[in-house]
């Protein structure tokens, strides 16, 4: 009876959490991408420069890892050849455990990126997150051999066939447009502002001696009164630090401009790299900026040096300024490159990828 409790918690629990990581990175396949990024950066960095080489293919790892792990997940709910199914999860699962592992003991990436940016997790609530699951991938394991498929063999292996299909659909869709489900600070609807703005002030709990025993308070208790400081801690440090903590934009003679971005209409054109940039669209960012010219200040937000940024300008004739930022922002800001946004002192109103680069009439309407 417990057995089978057990086996029935543990295709439902590794399963369903499976299919739940992978529908909300297949949301945002390049976010995935950004992350994959980092961790070859600091591979080739500790374990050798040969990482360097798959920082290129980071999307196409980062959507195989996507499918397999929605492949995987809908295997186990309906124990579709658990034999094989069972051994790739269970590499799978050892990767991830010493990934999570060596990035919260050696402090590496502070965000896995397990639940996209849906779900924020500390990398020791990572590495956690992964030995509890683990265990249960043991289980299953274990007794693969034992599992009757709920379906059978050739509707089992439509069932995993339509799901890898689906999956790769929407997350190249995803790709050539924008996330389904927009889960960052920089979504439509937010002010920038407000998001660099701690939710909390600090609540300071303190901790005193007085006649021999242990007094907290939340204020400073006084020698003259008899108490003795002993170390104080924040109460509530998961709600102090602003969603937003490095947005700042500069101009290329070194002025502060990220008070300007915050007031009036701005159309953001965000390329964090001009050289990788896609010019496919270009023309269609080119006449929307010449549309709106006198009535909405437009400008490109990059990370690129200012010799690569005047060239591309002058090929593209794109006779909008340039302000610097930070390349992981402006990443962060728009899942393209180039990107669209359009913000109202500060709010955003709009967010498009360059494929769907909008018109200047659709612009002034959401200004209106």
């Amino acid at each position: 009876m417990f057995k089978k409790i057990t086996d029935q918690f543990s295709r439902f629990f590794v399963g369903g959490l499976l299919i739940f990581s992978g529908l909300i990175k297949l949301n945002d396949p390049v976010g995935t991408q950004i992350k994959m990024e980092e961790y070859f950066e600091v591979f080739a960095e500790d374990f050798g420069s040969f990482f360097h080489h798959f920082i290129p293919w980071a999307l196409e790892f980062g959507m195989i890892m996507i499918i397999l792990e929605l492949a995987l997940g809908v295997a186990i709910l309906i124990f579709w050849r658990m034999n094989l199914a069972a051994w790739l999860l269970l590499l799978m699962m050892t990767f991830f455990t010493f990934l999570t592992f060596y990035s919260a003991y050696f402090n590496k990436v502070t965000d896995c990126g397990c639940f996209g940016d849906a779900i924020k997790l500390t990398p020791w609530e990572s590495f956690t997150k992964d030995v509890i699951l683990m265990v249960f991938v043991l289980h299953l394991f274990w007794h693969r051999k034992k599992y009757k498929p709920v379906l059978g063999a050739v509707s089992g292996n439509m069932v995993v066939l339509v799901t890898v299909v689906i999956s790769f659909v929407l997350g190249v869709y995803a790709i050539r447009h924008l996330p389904f489900i927009d889960f960052r600070a920089y979504k439509i609807g937010n002010n920038i502002p407000q998001q660099m703005i701690p939710p909390e002030q600090p609540v300071i709990e303190y901790l005193f001696e007085k006649d021999g025993k242990q007094v907290r308070d939340t204020k400073f208790l006084l020698d003259t009164d008899g108490y003795k400081y002993v170390s104080s801690r924040v109460l509530n440090e998961d709600k102090i630090k602003p969603k937003i903590t490095d947005y700042s934009i500069n101009s290329p003679e070194g002025e502060d401009l990220t008070q300007y971005t915050f007031e009036g209409n701005r159309l953001l054109i965000v390329m964090f790299d001009v050289k990788k940039a896609s010019v496919k669209n270009i023309a269609d960012i080119r006449e929307l900026t010449r549309q709106l010219e006198g009535k909405v200040d437009c400008f490109i937000l990059t990370s690129s040096g200012s010799e690569a940024m005047e060239a591309f300008r002058h090929e593209h004739q794109l006779a909008v300024p340039y302000y610097y930022a930070d390349a992981t922002v402006l990443k962060t800001i728009i899942r393209s490159n180039p990107g669209i946004a359009l913000w109202k002192n500060g709010t955003v109103l709009g967010n498009w990828h360059h494929n769907d680069t909008p018109s200047a009439g659709t612009v002034l309407n959401l200004l209106k």
